[in-house]
């Protein structure tokens, strides 16, 4: 993976992909389901994983990012099973981010870019086994323009320095409707040009979809669900609704 790219391209990529993913502060949806934290920013949740030149570059610039330790069978096996051109790394946490420093990962966090069996990039897909914790998965209508646009333009560069990334992707997205169609589920994506689209399950196509279609997933199907798992996990309700319009 990535042995086209340098530091200095993860450089360029930085500047070409700084946009919010949304108005949102989505982490005062998750924080209070895991005790404060952005589900995103916690590696009891999810470990990053960057290229090395990519750490090369933050090393160069910053103090936030250090070597991931693992912490049990699970993360052992994760670390253990990365390739020679990768690391795991994790960073001070929420509370000290530097917006500047953020891995790719932290900024397209949660999506991935959604590529068909025939090759091509039409959208944002997501990492699904987050949709559990993850707000933003159940309200991608939240999702800005200038992000979209961003992400499109970071991961074309991307795929263009290093086509093993490409291929990397292209798994993901076939392993994403694999999972599914066992699942008899769709795929939601938020398409490349703006507006959604959905995966048909069996390769039964890609169809568009509405905005009010879109799904919420576990404790964000309803303000009632939500409120009960920050109960359960003890945290305070945000002020703001859980259910974006």
């Amino acid at each position: 993976m990535s042995k086209g790219m340098q530091p200095k391209d993860f450089g360029e990529l930085y500047d070409m992909f700084q946009a919010n993913v949304s108005r949102y502060d989505c982490g005062r949806f998750c924080g209070p389901i895991n005790g404060d934290s952005p589900v995103c920013c916690s590696t009891q949740h999810a470990v990053p994983v960057v290229e090395k030149p990519e750490y090369a570059l933050l090393k160069s610039r910053t103090d936030l990012w250090h070597r991931f330790k693992p912490y049990d069978a699970t993360t052992r096996k994760i670390v253990n099973e990365l390739g020679s051109s990768c690391c795991a790394i994790e960073c001070k946490g929420a509370r000290f981010c530097e917006r500047d420093n953020r891995t790719l990962a932290c900024r397209a966090f949660p999506f991935y870019p959604y590529i068909t069996r025939e090759g091509n990039f039409i959208g944002l897909g997501t990492y699904w086994i987050y949709e559990d914790r993850c707000w933003l998965i159940s309200n991608m209508q939240v999702v800005e323009r200038d992000f979209l646009k961003e992400f499109v333009a970071a991961y074309e560069f991307l795929f263009e320095k290093d086509p093993a990334e490409f291929e990397t992707m292209k798994q993901h997205s076939a392993t994403h409707r694999r999972t599914f169609t066992r699942l008899n589920r769709p795929i939601a994506l938020i398409a490349r040009e703006g507006g959604f689209l959905k995966v048909l399950p069996g390769g039964k196509g890609i169809v568009p979809l509405k905005r009010e279609d879109l799904p919420r997933i576990g404790i964000y199907k309803s303000e009632r669900a939500y409120a009960r798992a920050v109960k359960a996990a003890g945290g305070t309700m945000p002020a703001q609704s859980v259910m974006a319009p």
